[in-house]
């Protein structure tokens, strides 16, 4: 480990990072820093290239210090807003000079991407202080996406860069400082790009879904003696990674099956000779069950590289796909499953329905269940599995964000969940409840009258659904029933807490529960009763849906009822939220920041 003061430092853009249009900059001086004192220390870790990559911690010294009460901490993975993220809507006076046609001020040249650890322990006079910014080099336009969903004493982080298509791994044992353990480079996932989502195991080594096709277009022969044929970096189709602790490449699993997938629904650009949908996005696992599943959002260059927007409402997915992990380091796709349309589908918009994006999934915990849930971003829509050991899983709606839409905001004309952006979804460890995060949809996404509605985060109980297992009656096929909930066994709405209720499309896309309680000891402990979550408000800016970059902590009644915590404030303004955009970081005067994903964590020494 080296010390030393900061300094004017160098990026470069390597390997598959190429293809986002970035240069080569220098970082702020020494000194230009908001936070005085400033304890800056690096890790290096050299990659697979041979070249250096690293973490640099920025610690704050009157937040860091030792206390006399144990802390807990949320780890933000966040990225540097820059002029690369403006997008079409945000430029005017075309065509001609760009001088004061900017409808949003960013940053011109990119910055380092980061990982915030802030103070979330209750009652800390530092609550909501951010005191670590852990910077990576030496690439720039990571666009810091997803990390695991929870956190495990002795887990390493692994942290994905969606658009250089590279998974960062962390230690994270000595909070609030971080060390770097291993990086993996496109180089070592030539059979996928864009990586997306992490599983940790029971033995510390984790899967990751990397979205976008084999990094060269044509075919990619497996180690299993396998081929696919893709077209190319961030295209069709994706993979599961598997990573051993230091994020290492252990194994890389094909996603598509030989034969395709419906060529009516899966539409590719450029097209293959078998169509597929295999862009797995979501990825959870009952090791108990030696089942995975994965969840198929889209064809991922045809979101994030704006101006070019989707030509087909096709390249969103609506499969779901089952792994066998019997053999933890070979997994076996066995179901492609679809996602069946709800009673809103309208073939004039098949964006919007139900069965569009399947973005995310979640899996029961308890022994006696062994069900899934699945979410969709467009299609607003919740599904659910009794059984997914089955060789053909069946899916089946079981709530529609409509129901919810009235929740957040009691003022709403109408209950459509169309459109209205879907992300984060977890079941409770004790399978009491399913947590959901949703952006909202924007003014005019619909039609050109279309009011949007406002996200925010719902709570549903899903007790009654799973005792009644394979036997369950919950299905949602009127539009009674999306837009005021389905009855019998169906899930209820528990709670609902709306964020940035004054802007339709605001929401939060992404968030995690604590899954930490302060023991009789004074020891953190695991708890099956998280009492909060933490949800953060970006997208992916490029999409179009960006989010007002601040980060909420939302407490979680044993009812399941919903409170935005207002004690946690930002530093600089007072206000609700932690806000990522602000001038100063302990890293330098950056700018703004893009916070897409967070995660509980306790150092080592304070938790049992």
């Amino acid at each position: 480990m080296s010390v030393h003061p900061p300094g004017p430092r160098r990026a470069r853009i390597v390997g598959a990072a190429a293809v986002v249009a970035a240069a080569a900059t220098f970082f702020p001086a020494a000194g230009t820093s908001a936070y005085a004192d400033v304890q800056v220390s690096t890790e290096h870790v050299t990659g697979s290239d041979g070249k250096d990559y690293s973490v640099t911690n920025h610690l704050v010294p009157q937040y860091a210090a030792k206390s006399a009460s144990r802390k807990e901490w949320l780890l933000v993975w966040a990225g540097d807003e820059n002029i690369a993220d403006t997008v079409v809507p945000d430029i005017k006076n075309l065509p001609g000079t760009l001088g004061g046609g900017l409808t949003k001020v960013r940053n011109a040249l990119p910055g380092p991407d980061f990982l915030a650890v802030i103070d979330a322990t209750k009652g800390s006079p530092d609550y909501g202080k951010v005191v670590n910014t852990a910077t990576v080099g030496p690439l720039v336009e990571n666009e810091p996406h997803h990390m695991q969903y929870v956190w495990h004493k002795g887990d390493t982080i692994y942290a994905g860069a969606l658009f250089a298509a590279a998974t960062y791994a962390f230690d994270v044992s000595s909070l609030p400082q971080l060390k770097l353990k291993g990086i993996s480079l496109p180089s070592q996932t030539l059979g996928g790009s864009v990586p997306d989502a992490y599983w940790t195991l029971k033995d510390g080594t984790a899967y990751g879904t990397y979205m976008g096709g084999p990094v060269v277009p044509g075919p990619y022969l497996y180690g299993d003696g396998s081929s696919v044929i893709g077209n190319g970096f961030a295209g069709s189709p994706g993979e599961v990674v598997h990573f051993d602790q230091s994020g290492k490449v252990l194994s890389q699993s094909p996603a598509a099956t030989p034969q395709g997938d419906d060529s009516k629904l899966c539409d590719n650009l450029p097209q293959l000779g078998s169509a597929t949908c295999a862009n797995p996005h979501g990825i959870q696992a009952r090791e108990d069950l030696n089942t995975m599943i994965t969840s198929d959002y889209a064809e991922p260059r045809n979101i994030i590289l704006d101006p070019v927007k989707q030509p087909s409402p096709y390249l969103r997915r609506p499969t779901i796909r089952t792994w066998d992990i019997s053999d933890r380091n070979n997994p076996r796709l066995r179901a492609v499953s679809y996602l069946p349309d709800g009673p809103r589908a309208n073939p004039a918009d098949p964006l919007h329905a139900e069965s569009r994006a399947a973005m995310e999934n979640t899996v029961t915990n308890q022994p006696g269940h062994k069900g899934a849930f699945a979410q969709t971003m467009q299609g607003g829509a919740i599904f659910y599995t009794p059984d997914i050991t089955a060789a053909e899983p069946h899916w089946r709606e079981v709530f529609d964000d409509g129901t919810a839409t009235k929740a957040f905001n009691p003022n709403a004309t109408e209950a459509n969940g169309g459109g209205t952006n879907g992300g984060w979804v977890q079941v409770s460890p004790d399978d009491h409840y399913l947590y959901h995060a949703v952006i909202g949809r924007p003014k005019g996404t619909l039609s050109a009258d279309d009011p949007g509605t406002i996200g925010g985060v719902y709570t549903l109980d899903i007790r009654k659904l799973l005792s009644d297992g394979a036997g369950y009656t919950c299905n949602i096929d009127t539009i009674a029933k999306a837009q005021n909930g389905g009855g019998a066994d169906c899930p209820t709405l528990a709670g609902a807490a709306a964020i940035n209720p004054g802007t339709p499309g605001q929401g939060p896309h992404w968030g995690a529960y604590d899954n930490f309680a302060v023991g009789s000891d004074g020891y953190y402990h695991e708890t099956d009763n998280p009492a909060r979550v933490a949800v953060s408000d970006y997208f992916v800016a490029r999409s179009g849906i960006d989010g007002d970059h601040k980060v909420n902590m939302v407490n979680l009644g044993p009812d399941g009822k919903l409170t935005v915590d207002t004690a946690f404030r930002d530093e600089y303004t007072g206000q609700v939220g932690i806000n990522f955009n602000r001038k100063s970081w302990p890293h330098g005067d950056f700018g703004n920041a893009k916070p897409h994903s967070e995660l509980f964590v306790v150092a080592d020494a304070d938790v049992k």
